[in-house]
């Protein structure tokens, strides 16, 4: 198995026609952002080809309803399919529905997958439904299609505490995790402020337990490439300074660091 880096374009400030060779001279694959509008998604998928990047679509379903979340998703995931990637990346409905009202949504939204024919991954993320461990430990046993992004700073935050004692559902989560999303959260928020800070390594080491029992089912399981992003955001999530808001550290300079102690890890475990 083959770990292939993703840049999430969360933060980065340029067109595309200056960040695409940028992104891949810094040594990614692929990148990871929302759908383009439909006016420019030739010329998108044309900087993509020219500069060798494949592509990860970011969608997210919204509405007031889950008839009307699922509309949304069945709206992005066919403007995805269109786009022929490999995957997408989705946020997926509401942290407050029942038990009943998420079964309902993962059932027909598996169903609009299959006649898309594409691969979704339902991101462990605040405010959807995968955010935390229970309900989503609960959902993956229903469904065995249920395909996830692991995202599990968010369950730190959310746990307000690192997840060993949930080391069971972290490897059910590997049975079903397609795309890895590589930020390190802490009791207090889903973004440490510096990941290379001294101070933050357990946090760093603890995600890295996770990430690694990630890896190995996906090997487990057969899959040729584990793709990951080190989905380190932009203030708001990256602490800044009170009333100048100078971010405390790089965004672009932590996103390589990650990435590139990621596939160094990667590579260590295959030797």
């Amino acid at each position: 198995m083959q770990l292939q880096l993703v840049r999430h374009l969360w933060g980065m400030v340029g067109t595309h026609e200056e960040l695409f060779p940028r992104i891949k001279e810094q040594g990614y694959a692929a990148i990871e952002t929302a759908l383009p509008a439909p006016e420019e998604a030739s010329r998108f998928q044309d900087l993509l080809q020219e500069h060798g990047l494949g592509y990860i679509p970011a969608i997210f379903t919204n509405g007031n309803s889950v008839e009307e979340h699922l509309a949304t998703f069945r709206q992005q995931v066919e403007q995805a399919a269109r786009l022929r990637p490999g995957k997408v990346n989705c946020h997926s409905g509401r942290d407050l529905w029942s038990i009943e009202q998420s079964t309902h949504f993962y059932r027909e939204a598996l169903k609009i997958e299959a006649d898309a024919g594409i691969a979704v991954a339902h991101e462990t993320h605040r405010g959807r439904v995968f955010f935390y461990p229970g309900i989503t430990a609960q959902l993956l046993e229903r469904f065995e299609d249920l395909k996830l992004c692991c995202d599990l700073s968010h369950w730190v935050c959310v746990g307000e505490r690192l997840i060993d004692d949930q080391l069971d559902v972290v490897r059910l989560c590997a049975t079903r995790c397609i795309h890895l999303h590589a930020r390190v959260g802490y009791e207090e928020g889903p973004q440490v402020p510096d990941p290379r800070a001294p101070e933050y390594l357990p946090y760093v080491e603890a995600h890295e337990r996770w990430w690694s029992i990630i890896w190995d089912e996906q090997e487990r399981r057969g899959m040729q490439i584990s793709t990951l992003t080190p989905e380190f955001g932009p203030p708001g999530y990256l602490h800044a300074l009170p009333y100048t808001q100078m971010p405390v550290a790089d965004l672009e300079a932590i996103c390589n660091w990650q990435a590139q102690r990621e596939a160094e890890l990667f590579a260590r475990r295959k030797r």
